[in-house]
């Protein structure tokens, strides 16, 4: 992994959100790269629950101030920073008032799912790789973590296609037992087409259940983690079909470097 620069992009990080296994690995993995001599990056968004004082967040006013189409709309793209204490870690926060300034992550205080949370994703998804373009960070790797990154593979196959800064990018989604029922937002389909994305390349988020994003995201990747013992038997079957390499649980329970061995054997 030396050199090596891998991108991060999760919907939890820790310290900035309790313990989860998502967030715990959306940290333990970008130290593991570090001390294997990558380069990390990582990229979430900016929840209202951050404390922005206590974890020393400021704005980057030249990544700042760009507007991002969502659904014939122009919505305001701000940029945040910090660094993990100890760590030679820096974390980017995309955030936008309208979105991101609640206090809740992705579901209401009665814990039903966000109605715009399809909106949101896809906010995410642009804002992410608009401020990796401005840094000019050319990532050998994208790692994704969380359903809610699920449209990242799909907008970098067609979306953002013909940025050059991804040509090398090879993506690899981690996939995190289901953890909502029902669908997002039915308007999703129409909202992705929107953005020129071929229907057919989309079909099956007539329905966007829990299933579906993480069909469409394993199908535009690279490469595809287990993490964790019962992801599901609908789960099991999209990456028992996918035909990518796969980095199974026991392996990273068992292997120490288990990421970096993957990302140098299989992805890179």
């Amino acid at each position: 992994m030396f050199k090596k620069k891998v991108l991060i992009i999760s919907s939890e990080v820790i310290p900035y959100l309790p313990q989860t296994d998502k967030s715990i690995n959306s940290f333990k993995i970008p130290k593991q790269i570090n001390e294997a001599g990558g380069q990390t990056r990582i990229f979430m968004p900016r929840y209202g629950v951050i404390n922005e004082r206590r974890h020393q967040l400021h704005e980057v006013i030249r990544l700042s101030g760009m507007n991002l189409v969502i659904n014939d709309e122009d919505m305001p793209l701000i940029i945040k920073v910090a660094s993990i204490p100890k760590e030679r870690m820096q974390v980017y926060f995309i955030d936008n008032e309208e979105y991101f300034k609640r206090k809740g992550l992705l579901r209401d205080i009665k814990g039903k799912l966000f109605k715009d949370n399809d909106e949101r994703m896809i906010f995410f998804t642009k804002g992410v790789i608009e401020t990796v373009k401005k840094l000019n960070w050319a990532p050998d790797i994208i790692h994704l973590h969380g359903w809610f990154t699920s449209l990242f593979p799909l907008y970098m196959k067609t979306y953002f296609r013909d940025e050059p800064i991804f040509n090398s990018s090879k993506i690899v989604t981690s996939i995190y037992p289901k953890d909502f029922e029902n669908n997002l937002s039915k308007k999703l389909k129409s909202k992705i087409e929107f953005d020129e994305i071929p229907s057919d390349l989309i079909a099956n988020l007539s329905s966007p259940t829990y299933e579906s994003l993480i069909e469409i995201a394993v199908k535009n990747s690279d490469g595809v983690v287990i993490s964790s013992e019962n992801l599901g038997k609908k789960i099991d079957e999209i990456i028992e079909l996918c035909n990518k390499p796969i980095l199974k649980f026991d392996e990273i329970k068992n292997e120490e470097n288990s990421y970096v061995n993957f990302y140098n054997s299989h992805i890179i």
